[in-house]
């Protein structure tokens, strides 16, 4: 079986981030054959972007969602290096603005879908509205839990137009993520990262994981599946979303447009 469908999760399925192990490597080890591989990876979906590009009959949503520190701008930065700039588009979702919260809670995601031929990346996403707004009370459990119908049908609209929609769960352990806001403490490089915010969401981790589960349970579909990503180990992080990137724009078997013009009466 495929790295791609090791971590996919389907459709129907109940998922217990407990069967998931955040330092899981699937066999992979950090070595030069690993480190041939992503190289190899990162080559691919450069060539299968520039087909796209030219194809324009997909586009490719990425959505990046985890706890604090689980990877989500490192995977930007480590995995979509070779990406030409010019066809990719990087959103981070915050807290929204008062003119996005007077709109339907997907009104400022639409906007940010790319268009066919690019890629977009989402940096968390419309899932926060079935997330943060949920462990932290924010609007009803009445309003929260109509969001999942109203995401899946959204995502199918998406996957009818041709964009392809590819979700990933960086999945990390309480453990790590301590690790990791220690090392920025001791790291001014990286001090600039800290906010009280991400120490005191750690006091939520459980409500967050029950939060995770309902996603991955409800919102994977065949036109957008989750994919749980073992995220202890960066490398092997950076590895898997990648395969499963390239494993996902293969599947589309796209091909360069025969030219607009005979190429045989052109000369230089």
């Amino acid at each position: 079986m495929s790295l791609s469908k090791k971590l996919r999760i389907p459709p129907g399925s109940t998922v217990s981030l407990d069967d998931w192990d955040p330092a899981d490597t699937y066999g992979w080890k950090k070595d030069e054959e690993m480190e041939e591989e992503l190289a190899a990876s990162i080559r691919e979906l450069d060539a299968l972007q520039y087909v796209m590009y030219a194809e324009r009959k997909h586009a490719l949503l990425v959505v990046l969602q985890g706890m604090d520190g689980a990877g989500k701008d490192g995977t930007i930065r480590h995995v979509m290096t070779g990406l030409n700039p010019q066809g990719c588009r990087v959103t981070s979702f915050k807290v929204p603005t008062p003119e996005e919260a007077a709109h339907d809670f997907l009104w400022r995601i639409h906007r940010a879908v790319p268009p066919l031929g690019d890629i977009g990346i989402f940096n968390r996403s419309h899932y926060e509205d079935v997330l943060v707004t949920r462990v932290h009370n924010l609007v009803p459990r009445a309003v929260w839990s109509r969001r999942y119908d109203d995401i899946n049908a959204f995502e199918a609209l998406l996957a009818g137009r041709g964009v392809v929609v590819v979700k990933f769960f960086l999945h990390i352990s309480k453990a790590e993520q301590k690790e990791r806001f220690e090392a920025r403490i001791k790291d001014p490089d990286k001090q600039w990262k800290l906010s009280a915010a991400d120490f005191s969401e750690r006091k939520y981790w459980g409500a967050y994981m029950k939060a995770f589960e309902e996603v991955l349970s409800k919102c994977s579909t065949d036109q957008a599946p989750w994919y749980v990503i073992p995220s202890d180990r960066k490398w092997f992080r950076n590895l898997a979303v990648c395969r499963v990137l390239v494993a996902t724009l293969e599947g589309l078997r796209m091909k360069f447009p025969k030219p607009s013009v005979d190429v045989a009466t052109l000369h230089v």
